[in-house]
């Protein structure tokens, strides 16, 4: 039997004395450590230390002290001796940062980025209350608000465009139908509307690809008077297979579709109206300006998209399985360039006579889904982390697989891969100097255009140009990153030592 005094313990000899935790050590003890604690470190110090002495003051010099400040041209910076051309920077500042925007119409840039900043502040601020109200306006909002001011607004917005919407909208009634209406007496009501709808859809993309054949009745083609009938047939037989085979139930169904409907209704209405501002096409737009819209818009769509291709990649569904994986791979399988140069150059020959996107937003795109082929890798690695109990956890709660995804699963994949996502919008805004390519001119694009001006034709001029463009993408890149950390510290993504 064990008694009390058999589970005593006695020290007899003395604990070894262990070194202080890392925050407790003094400045010369961390210094030790860090720089001379072995004769490797030792030496590698000392080279070091050469090299910040060979390599700073020699910078310093040319990029502050002998640098010339002021002047109206290439004069001030031809004298012996001259440094960093920084007047060159500050006479060209405005297009750097503008492009050629039309100067009285640049307050509306100036007004963006406020909003902007307006909207990103308080949703990085962590304490910051109402995050679902701010992500809101900043995702539906303000990329309304940024469109009518960058570009002024009043689209050509054509009544064919709504007659476009109203049709894919019945269209998806007979497929809502499809799956909602399961009573037998709307069985012939549901194989109706779906087959409308697949068909309407089968002639709209052909009505699409051939182009207006001339008029048969209403101003419309035969095609297009097809699919408006297909469109009509494929409404009425849906609310009325799911009023029959679902009752309240399916009306609920519908009330998403009709929410959607009715913001893009709402959103071509606000676009074609007339704010009575100034249009500035945007062959005008460049520098700073570019580089910011490619970056935040291919940020802000290839994440989504990216998790839906993670997602797909994953999928039981062999044809969603398919059609991601080839995607994915396709595109990581090619440059950007290439990608860029297909968007701009070769995309058009593929689009219907009369038919054809404006180059930025060709670009946009591009740049899109290439960094979603990307992200959806990165997506990826974070799903087949996560330990095979949370799917049986989500199951065993009776949450279905969207539910699932969304409140137990994405949540703690998307932790995980923060480090990979902050990388690859880093990346991304790196790459945006590409869009050069195709003739648009971003920060580092009208840097190098500025060069062929003969008023600030200077040797300097050049190095100082880059500079300037480099210490912007790196004040952005260096943002991103450090706030990446500040994430994962704050979501205890890391394991502590």
């Amino acid at each position: 039997m064990t008694t009390t005094a058999d589970l005593a313990y006695v020290q007899k000899e003395e604990e070894p004395v262990l070194p202080p935790p890392r925050g407790r050590v003094s400045g010369i003890q961390a210094i030790y450590a860090n720089l001379f604690s072995s004769f490797t470190n030792m030496v590698l110090t000392v080279i070091g230390i050469a090299l910040v002495i060979l390599v700073v003051p020699p910078i310093i010099r040319w990029a502050f002290i002998d640098a010339v400040w002021t002047g109206e041209n290439r004069d001030a910076c031809v004298v012996p001796g001259a440094g960093a051309c920084w007047a060159f920077v500050k006479a060209k500042f405005a297009q750097f940062m503008y492009g050629r925007y039309t100067i009285d119409e640049r307050w509306r840039v100036d007004v963006t980025a406020i909003l902007l900043i307006i909207g990103l502040v308080p949703m990085a601020i962590p304490r910051v209350p109402f995050k679902r109200e701010n992500a809101l306006y900043l995702l539906g909002v303000f990329p309304l608000v940024a469109l009518i001011l960058l570009t002024g607004g009043n689209f050509d917005v054509s009544a064919g465009l709504f007659r476009f919407v109203a049709a894919v909208a019945c269209f998806a009634v007979g497929i809502v139908a499809l799956f909602t209406a399961s009573e037998p007496a709307a069985a012939a009501m549901r194989a109706l509307a779906a087959t409308a709808a697949v068909i309407g859809i089968i002639v709209l993309v052909v009505a699409l690809a051939l182009g207006p054949l001339g008029e048969v009745a209403f101003g419309l083609s035969i095609l297009e008077l097809t699919v408006y009938v297909l469109a009509l047939i494929a409404l009425v037989a849906g609310i009325a297979a799911i009023q029959v085979g679902s009752g309240p139930r399916g009306a609920l169904a519908l009330m998403p579709l009709g929410i959607g409907l009715g913001a893009i209704i709402v959103l071509l209405l606000i676009l074609r109206t007339d704010f009575g501002l100034e249009w500035v096409e945007t062959p005008l737009w460049g520098g700073l300006l570019v580089t910011l819209v490619v970056a935040i818009v291919g940020m802000v769509g290839s994440l989504p998209l990216g998790i839906l291709l993670a997602l797909g990649r994953r999928s039981n569904l062999p044809v969603v399985r398919f059609v991601s994986i080839a995607f994915i791979e396709f595109v990581r399988g090619v440059p950007l360039i290439t990608v860029l140069f297909m968007a701009s150059v070769m995309l058009p020959f593929f689009l219907p006579p009369g038919v054809n996107f404006d180059k930025l937003l060709r670009a946009l795109i591009g740049v899109t889904l290439f960094s979603a082929a990307y992200m959806a890798e990165v997506v990826r690695g974070g799903l087949q982390a996560i330990p095979r109990g949370q799917y049986e956890a989500a199951s065993a709660l009776g949450m279905g697989y969207w539910q699932s995804m969304r409140l137990i699963i994405l949540p703690q994949a998307l932790k995980i891969v923060i480090p990979g996502i902050v990388n690859s919008f880093i990346s991304l805004f790196k790459d945006t100097s590409l869009v050069l390519i195709i003739g648009i001119f971003d920060l580092l694009g009208i840097v190098q255009f500025n060069f062929t001006d003969p008023n600030w034709a200077a040797p300097g001029i050049p190095a100082t140009g880059y500079v300037f463009a480099a210490a912007v993408f790196w004040l952005f890149c260096f943002g991103m990153s450090r706030y990446s950390i500040y994430t994962e510290r704050r979501l205890d993504t890391g394991y502590r030592r």
